[in-house]
């Protein structure tokens, strides 16, 4: 406890005074004042200001606890002041003042009060309050009993008397002050008793999954109502949750923030809603919906994690009892995007009993779950629309919509005649679009988790399910495959060996990848994809393979190529998931944790990536939930699949087996055991973890983070030697750089590529994309504008063409050497100042 200052003192013996006299209005400032000057905590003499108050007269606490709530009130909302409040009340225990006797003002302004809050912790000051409101025949306000509510589903205290009241009070079937519930309080109130009753049923969704008494009335209600009606308005709310709330409450001074998840109660009724669409007929519109509630409902928030896994699962639920083609492929687009844990069982549960259903393997049900949208080719599909043609196109990674008119000239955009006698088919189009958008990244990442699945396919399923389906098609005729042995690729509409031989007929097809393959004929594939102008959707032709040193040679059952880094925790934590891994949180707690672990059951093998928390000296480096900022990075290693697991303490420390029942210990395998395509592919994973989560990525870090304790690790990172992928793209800048309009300005030296402008020559690092400048090889600070935690596949500038997607460092490196060679026309007051 912190010891009083001489003005603090002074503060507390002034309150004191002002309480003894029973002088509330002069004291409501003096305590405002003491708060501020202690940022709304308690010094040790202040808690005789709060037992003070607390020992008072009931009708001096009145008259307070009524000038606080009305200075509350002239507050702006999110003033510190408000919060100050707050904390004084609860440090007062002052709800006892609003018991039978005292003034109904005093009442309303309290309630005013609480109505901004989240929770609140006094569950029997809430009944009393509550309870004397009603016995004066006074309705509670919405907001209010939505307070009770969230109290009742949050506090431990109290709850059999706060369950009571919630069961007492006839409040509006869902809380208002989210953008959802407002809509739907708003509509129901205008449509009457069945649609009321209908959204009060869904409030009542509190269970993991929906009860056949649950489904009976649900179903009920329904047929009270107009199906299609139905639908309508429950997509249309379902469209606004998650938008920010209408009503905002006060943040509390620990923990998330409520106005970023969703309010408890009302997510009871968002599973309900959700659960209810599952038992109208099938809609495209139903599905779409409910596969992007799932990940609004899995957006992550500071200090608590998804927004609210319930209400994804809920969905989830929901789409796996609708048997119908937009949400079995809402499910597999979800299952090769989603990657928090539980949700993802839920999709995993939901696709496996849809294929025991349908006799298939769950790899088969995922391929035949991806729709055309439309496509009546490869890539393209026409629709006619009155006198004009909406042409859809897949070009790249995106879905492009362009018209024509009758004559075939080509218009900006939908012309007002479509807008007016076509509205449903744009509308379709214009979602078919967003809906080709996010099917296109997943299955591209489904794709390049392939690599490692020993999948073939007979000849004619693969040109069913992939070459010529009308979406997959557009990147599997990006990609090279192996057709009995032969490597062949796709130009000019037929399959083809590298000398353009057509290949036309096969028995057995599978993904074909650099490993085992000797360099000349990997290369002379590169060059082929060039000849051709193939950009393919993710490196494959350029694919690092990573063999075995001589080090882990000599080490023998580890690799320690990527140990000793500083990664960022959560994105490592979101890139691992991507690509496969499992990985727990490393809290600054006393607890164990496994290591970063990636099961490959079709090989019999579990691969090891160990980390430890770092949080520095005495824990400082850890966010607010209590988790590591970052992380320390140490071997990889390789064990049989059913082998008993690692773990550690999550701050560091030996890693030990856990063994139970007796069991042995087993050893690690030798890496020379391990297959080449699982070694390469799993120390690329591991490559590209490091690659996207260094502290040594951060351009703003050249001062060595907080303390200056990774300064020299940022240095020799962001400066030192080049890892595979880095290598890979010095390769890539080789025979890109002379096609550059700036090719006169640039070479590429060891690990830099170097920019000549006029003002300096620069040397950008290949690798970390951080930039030296003459003289003396001064830090360039250059920030990107977007920093997102995975890869992504931004446009790069006056490049021309590129070999393949995703690889974000590639652009940021040609935007700063852009940039530079033209140094002069630079108008960023922050670069400026550094040149």
């Amino acid at each position: 406890m912190v010891a009083s200052t001489p003005e603090h003192a002074a503060l507390v013996g002034e309150a004191l005074d002002l309480i003894e006299a029973e002088d509330a209005e002069r004291l409501v400032p003096e305590l405002l004042g003491l708060f501020e000057m202690t940022d709304g905590r308690w010094r040790r003499d202040g808690h005789n200001v709060a037992e003070a108050v607390y020992a008072a007269d009931t009708a001096f606490q009145a008259r307070l606890l009524h000038g606080l709530a009305a200075r509350y009130h002239e507050l702006e909302p999110g003033a510190v002041g408000r919060r100050h409040i707050v904390d004084l009340l609860n440090s007062f225990r002052m709800l006892r003042a609003a018991a039978e006797g005292q003034p109904p003002a005093t009442r309303a302004a309290l309630i005013g009060l609480i109505a901004d809050q989240d929770v609140h912790h006094d569950p029997s000051g809430l009944v009393r309050l509550a309870d004397q409101e009603l016995a004066d025949g006074r309705e509670l306000s919405g907001e209010f009993v939505a307070v009770i509510r969230r109290s009742y589903l949050t506090v431990w205290n109290g709850k059999k008397r706060l369950g009571d009241l919630v069961a007492r009070l006839d409040g509006p079937p869902v809380n208002p002050g989210e953008a959802w519930s407002d809509r739907a309080l708003t509509e129901v109130a205008e449509l009457g008793g069945d649609w009321r009753r209908l959204l009060a049923h869904a409030a009542t969704a509190t269970s993991a999954r929906p009860s056949a008494k649950w489904d009976r009335t649900g179903r009920a209600l329904i047929t009270a109502l107009d199906a299609d009606e139905v639908r309508e308005r429950l997509l249309s709310w379902l469209r606004l949750a998650g938008r920010p709330r209408t009503g905002l409450l006060l943040e509390p001074r620990y923990g998330p923030n409520p106005n970023a998840t969703y309010d408890p109660y009302n997510a009871d009724a968002l599973r309900g809603l959700a659960w209810l669409l599952s038992l109208l007929p099938a809609h495209p519109e139903t599905a779409r919906t409910l596969g992007a509630l799932v990940e609004t409902a899995l957006r992550k928030v500071a200090g608590l994690g998804p927004v609210n896994p319930k209400v994804a699962n809920a969905a989830v639920i929901a789409l796996g009892r609708i048997d119908a083609e937009p949400a079995l492929a809402e499910l597999a687009r979800l299952a090769a995007r989603v990657t928090f844990k539980g949700t993802l069982k839920v999709l995993n549960t939901a696709l496996d009993a849809r294929a025991e259903a349908m006799g298939l393997s769950r790899e088969e049900i995922e391929e035949l779950a991806v729709p055309g949208y439309g496509l009546t080719e490869v890539g393209r599909a026409e629709h006619r629309l009155g006198e004009v043609t909406a042409l859809l196109e897949v070009r790249g990674a995106k879905a492009v919509l362009s018209w024509h008119s009758a004559g075939g000239k080509a218009v900006k955009s939908a012309p007002a005649a479509v807008r007016r006698d076509h509205a449903e088919e744009l509308k379709e189009l214009k979602a078919a679009v967003k809906d080709i958008d996010k099917m296109l990244s997943a299955q591209s990442e489904r794709l390049d988790r392939q690599f490692l699945s020993r999948r073939t396919w007979p000849y004619a399923t693969w040109r069913e399910r992939y070459l010529d389906h009308p979406l997959v098609g557009t990147l599997a005729r990006r990609l090279l495959w192996t057709v009995d042995g032969t490597t062949v690729g796709y130009a000019h509409g037929e399959l083809r060996t590298l000398a353009d031989a057509p290949v036309t007929e096969g028995s057995r097809v599978e993904l074909w990848h650099p490993v085992g393959h000797e360099p000349a004929e990997i290369v002379a594939w590169r060059d082929w994809l060039e000849r051709h102008g193939i950009t393919q959707p993710f490196k494959q032709a350029h694919r690092e393979v990573y063999l075995l040193t001589d080090a882990e040679r000599a080490t023998r059952t580890y690799s320690n190529r990527f140990a000793a880094h500083f990664l960022r925790q959560h994105q490592f934590h979101s890139l691992a998931a991507i690509r496969g891994w499992n990985n727990k949180l490393r809290l600054a707690v006393d607890d164990e944790a496994p290591p970063a672990v990636r099961e490959l059951p079709q090989w019999g093998l579990r691969a090891e990536y160990w980390i430890e928390g770092d949080g520095g000296e005495h824990y400082v480096d850890i966010t607010d939930s209590g988790s590591f900022l970052r992380l320390r990075t140490d071997q990889v290693r390789f064990y049989p699949i059913d082998a008993p697991q690692n773990w550690a303490h999550c701050d560091g420390g030996e890693y030990r087996m856990w063994l139970r029942d007796g069991a042995d210990p087993v050893d690690p395998l030798s890496l020379t055991d391990v297959p080449s395509l699982v070694l390469s592919e799993v120390l690329r994973d591991v490559d590209l973890f490091v690659g996207v989560a260094s502290v040594g990525n951060d351009p703003t870090w050249q001062d060595g983070g907080p303390g200056g304790r990774f300064r020299e690790y940022w240095t020799s990172y962001g400066f030192g030697e080049l890892g595979a992928s880095a290598e890979t793209r010095r390769a890539l800048l080789e025979r890109l750089v002379p096609r550059l309009a700036i090719a006169d300005r640039c070479t590429i030296e060891g690990r830099f590529l170097h920019v000549k402008g006029d003002r300096h020559t620069y040397k950008i690092h290949l690798g970390s994309g951080n930039i030296l400048r003459t003289p003396n090889d001064q830090y360039l600070c250059i920030v990107p504008k977007s920093t997102p935690s995975t890869p992504s596949t931004p446009s790069t500038p006056q490049s021309g063409y590129l070999p393949y997607e995703g690889d974000r460092m590639l652009a940021v490196i040609l935007s700063k050497a852009m940039m530079l060679a033209a140094d002069t026309k630079i108008t960023d007051p922050t670069i400026l100042s550094q040149l």
